[in-house]
């Protein structure tokens, strides 16, 4: 059954929830928070919208195939653990930071961003791909 107010309300449960995961992410550096979380609450965006509109609208809400967005995630995560390899700064995965101020603005970015990006792209594929698939067995079972 069709929900008129929660299909008109799941565009800006999405985005909203789109837009607190990516804060989440952006904030796991310093404070409790990462791609973990953020990975979590941005496939729970694409969770409500397969429930208003059903997994094909959002598959292609979601432009790419879930098993792509894992693997560009994995190679995020591993190429964050090469700068200390090739600079001789530590060993695999030892994090480098830049940290400087640029006029009134403070700049801290590391290799912690690009690991903490590939965990979060990991996540929603993952969790994208197990609900997409577990939609298709459910309609395959419903219509035999």
């Amino acid at each position: 059954m069709q929900s008129v107010i929660f299909n008109a309300l799941a565009r800006l449960f999405f985005v909203a929830m789109l837009i607190f995961s990516v804060f989440i992410l952006l904030r796991g550096h310093d404070e409790p928070g990462g791609g973990f979380i953020g990975g979590l609450a941005a496939a729970a965006a694409y969770t409500v919208i397969t429930l208003a509109f059903g997994a094909d609208k959002a598959e292609r809400w979601l432009i790419v195939h879930p098993v792509v967005l894992m693997g560009v995630g994995l190679f995020c995560a591993i190429l964050s653990g090469l700068p200390p390899l090739i600079g001789d700064f530590g060993g695999f995965l030892y994090h480098l930071w830049f940290d400087d101020n640029i006029g009134p603005i403070r700049l801290k970015v590391g290799t912690t961003l690009l690991f903490d990006l590939g965990v979060y792209f990991v996540v929603v594929g993952g969790v994208l791909a197990i609900l997409f698939r577990m939609y298709e067995t459910g309609t395959e079972e419903a219509s035999e």
